[in-house]
């Protein structure tokens, strides 16, 4: 889906990439538009995809405009976020907390996601570290699989928070242009690097490689 960043929201290209995932799904591609003055997200919400663009040419955007408010020519496409949503497991137990997203979202439709791996990167000694050709990333896709196949990542963060370890802990590739959320228990708490190479995707947020995210 990288060769959608870029485009603006009428684009061909975007349009037919949203109706195969509805017509993978049976289900109304009914976007919900969230406006600020900075970005744009148009959200689909059965489909498990949220597209963030960012205003160009100089084009001043307003918090709670409509889809038919914007000015789609002066918005380019600038990350695309997917989701794992896990059904909840009833196990006799108290029922895990969703977070808002999750709430929102159901799951990506399409698996595996092919990821291709074409940046070259190298270690710390300068060495150019060999890497396969591409990611099939499934719906249980860990944190170590995500590892052994793009090596150990540029940025990373998460497993602490106010609430004893709250923020789930995620991992940014810069050159790839991939950042990863990893949900579930393995991904929160003060354990949560020891455990969290078992932890499972929740988010991966695709960008232009080479970007640094906020």
């Amino acid at each position: 889906m990288k060769h959608l960043l870029g485009l603006n929201p009428s684009a061909p290209a975007i349009t037919q990439y949203i109706d195969s995932l509805a017509k993978a799904t049976n289900v109304a591609q009914i976007p919900d538009i969230k406006s600020y003055s900075d970005v744009v997200y148009i959200n689909y919400y059965p489909l498990g995809i949220s597209l963030l663009f960012t205003p160009q040419n100089n084009y001043k955007l307003r918090t709670g405009l409509k889809l038919s408010e914007l000015q789609q020519d002066n918005l380019s496409l600038d990350s695309v976020d997917i989701y794992n949503v896990p059904k909840p497991k009833d196990e006799g137990g108290e029922k895990p907390k969703a977070s808002r997203s999750e709430l929102a979202f159901t799951t990506f439709p399409t698996s595996p996601i092919i990821l291709p791996i074409t940046a070259r990167v190298k270690d710390k000694d300068g060495k150019a570290i060999e890497r396969p050709p591409q990611l099939d990333i499934t719906l249980e896709t860990s944190g170590k699989d995500f590892v052994e196949a793009l090596g150990e990542p540029d940025r990373k963060g998460g497993g602490t928070g106010p609430s004893s370890g709250s923020i789930n802990i995620w991992c940014e590739w810069l050159n790839d242009g991939v950042m990863v959320e990893f949900g579930g228990a393995q991904a929160k708490g003060p354990h949560a690097w020891e455990m969290g190479k078992d932890a499972v995707w929740k988010v991966i947020t695709f960008f232009q490689p080479g970007s640094k995210r906020e």
